[in-house]
């Protein structure tokens, strides 16, 4: 019996070994593209933004889920760093603050030519105007991480159509619609839980101008964070396919973040994505998680929408509790291997790593049209928090440019006030 149970132990380890030269082996010819990392935000709130400091050093960074050793450990070949503010900067500096964001990411691209390929129209800045796929593919070959401007949360575009386009020529490639709060035209997961009230219903008229506007762009539309009712708004109008870029699956842990079985259907009928988002309170609904949970995550959502809606959006340096085993970037190979491991094919391994995003991109890249007219239809004055903002353009505005009535009405006012007529 002792003989037998060794024996059974060295084939489970040869095997797990097995497995894991397999993901390595499959991972060197198809990298992971993540859909979500806050890096950017470590940076701000380590270094206020001060990529020269010696300690903001990207190859000896300590205290992150991330840094240039573990990216290249973790075959990391594309990653969508997140521009993001919080909701405390809506009808502020939301706007400001997103800037600085998307500086940093390009800043590091900088800093790091020979970690970080800036891909903003496909092949970066080597060739002109070609797919983006080109430049994602481009920075594989090159053993770079291909790198991406996701913008988090609706409220970074100040319910503006000029800046969700200024943001687009700035390199973003996707926007979320909402982060944890509502936008004036999007309401956010919060309101399926009872904390926030419905403002839109879902998408408001401008909410739905914002979703064609991104769809002509060719921004990919990211429904992580928002409300049930907004998922499926956006899931009948957008004309390309959408993606999840850092949720799970519902029926797994019941938090609002998630994703339920009847949006992950509408995701299959549309060819989105869903990527795999691994903080412990998504992946398990309590403070510890493991490998494992995150892989019955990605066998519910590949069982009920499909092997082409999979995808990994790690969170990294976004979350404050990661799976044991998942601890930082490093470690996507041992996740993989575990889904090798559950007899996922190469070719479904290949897809949840890179080739569904690609496919994605492909088609939003497809619908995009520069040669269609704009969306231009301001959101209506009275749906914006004024008390921070000038209303210039809007006929309430304050303004020297008034009717010649208006004029004459309010220096009525003004002299009746005064006693003078």
């Amino acid at each position: 019996m002792r003989t037998s149970w060794w024996l059974w132990t060295l084939v489970a380890v040869c095997t797990g070994d097995q497995f894991r030269d397999e993901a390595e082996r499959i991972m060197r010819g198809t990298p992971v593209i993540d859909g979500h990392n806050d890096l950017p935000w470590r940076l701000l709130t380590m270094f206020n933004n001060q990529l020269q400091s010696e300690r903001a050093n990207l190859t000896s960074l300590a205290n992150t889920h991330t840094n240039i050793p573990k990216l290249r450990a973790g075959f990391v070949g594309g990653q969508f760093w997140s521009a993001y503010t919080p909701c405390d900067t809506q009808n502020k500096d939301a706007v400001k603050r997103t800037l600085e964001q998307i500086d940093i990411i390009q800043r590091m691209c900088q800093m790091y030519p020979e970690t970080f390929a800036c891909v903003t129209n496909s092949a970066g800045a080597r060739r002109p105007q070609p797919a983006l796929l080109t430049g994602i593919r481009q920075a594989f070959r090159e053993g770079r991480v291909a790198s991406l401007v996701g913008v988090e949360g609706g409220h970074s575009i100040d319910s503006s159509l000029g800046v969700l386009r200024t943001l687009y020529r700035l390199g973003m490639r996707y926007l979320t619609l909402t982060h944890s709060c509502n936008t004036p035209w999007a309401d956010n997961w919060l309101v399926d839980t009872g904390e926030d009230k419905a403002e839109s219903q879902g998408l408001s008229r401008f909410g739905q101008s914002v979703v064609k506007e991104m769809n002509r762009l060719g921004v990919i539309i990211d429904l992580a964070h928002v409300s049930v009712a907004t998922m499926k708004a956006a899931l009948r109008l957008s004309v390309a396919p959408v993606i999840f870029s850092h949720s799970s699956a519902y029926s797994l842990c019941q938090h609002r973040r998630n994703v339920p079985d009847d949006v992950l259907r509408l995701v299959n009928q549309t060819g989105g994505l869903v990527m795999v988002n691994f903080y412990n309170d998504y992946v398990s609904c309590r403070q510890e998680a493991t490998l494992s949970q995150v892989a019955d995550h990605l066998d519910h959502i590949k069982k009920v929408a499909g092997a082409g809606a999979v995808g990994f959006g790690g969170d990294f340096d976004g979350v404050s509790r990661l799976p044991v085993g998942l601890e930082d970037v490093s470690k996507y190979p041992d996740l993989v291997a575990e889904l090798l491991r559950r007899r996922w094919t190469e070719e479904e391994v290949r897809g949840a790593l890179a080739n569904n995003l690609l496919r994605v991109f492909e088609a939003v890249e497809q619908v995009s049209d520069h040669t269609q007219s704009p969306e231009e239809e301001p959101i209506p004055a009275g749906q914006l928090q004024a008390s921070c903002r000038t209303m210039y353009g809007y006929s309430e505005a304050p303004s020297l440019h008034r009717q010649p009535g208006a004029l004459l009405a309010s220096l009525t006012t003004i002299l009746l006030g005064l006693g003078l007529l």
